[in-house]
């Protein structure tokens, strides 16, 4: 479970009674797609074949084009998920990251969801005994791509949700 039981009006956007503008909605997506990229190796080395994850992740950035309308990106979330299901460890996070991403276009607050998603990758993927530094390298590495504009906001969803996101954003 990544989404809180009380939604923060700061991650809904302004016509649907929160605060969060069209532009910072897009950055967070951009952000979340950028996540997800940096492990979908890891997936497409278990299934080079399964272009759904990164087909998710390109919805991401179709939708703050315009190019893309909310649905089908939320739809191609749902696929990258599914390509994840017969997997384990690495390569099923990644998928699961692919799909948090796409999705953020329906409901902001999964740019989580694709962050935490893409360190459990990073974890999983790491040599044995490395991975909490794995997990320590790819939160930072995360949080120094953060726009600006929403890096306070990201931050302190972070520390929010931290714990039901595996308490992957521990630094």
């Amino acid at each position: 479970m990544i989404l809180p039981a009380v939604r923060d009006p700061h991650l809904i956007t302004v016509r649907r009674g929160g605060t969060l503008t069209d532009e910072d909605h897009h950055r967070l997506a951009l952000w979340a797609a950028e996540c997800a990229d940096h492990v979908l190796p890891v997936f497409e080395a278990a299934r080079p074949d399964d272009r759904r994850p990164r087909e998710a992740i390109a919805a991401a950035g179709a939708w703050t084009r315009g190019e893309l309308p909310m649905m089908q990106a939320r739809a191609l979330g749902g696929h990258a998920m599914g390509a994840a299901r017969d997997l384990e460890g690495a390569p099923r996070f990644a998928a699961y990251a692919a799909g948090q991403a796409a999705v953020v276009a329906h409901v902001a607050e999964h740019d989580l969801g694709a962050a935490a998603y893409a360190i459990k990758a990073a974890v999983a993927a790491a040599p044995a005994g490395r991975e909490e530094e794995a997990r320590r390298d790819e939160c930072r590495w995360q949080r120094d791509r953060l726009p600006d504009e929403v890096r306070d906001l990201v931050l302190e969803d972070q520390r929010r949700r931290n714990a039901i996101c595996w308490n992957v954003f521990d630094v």
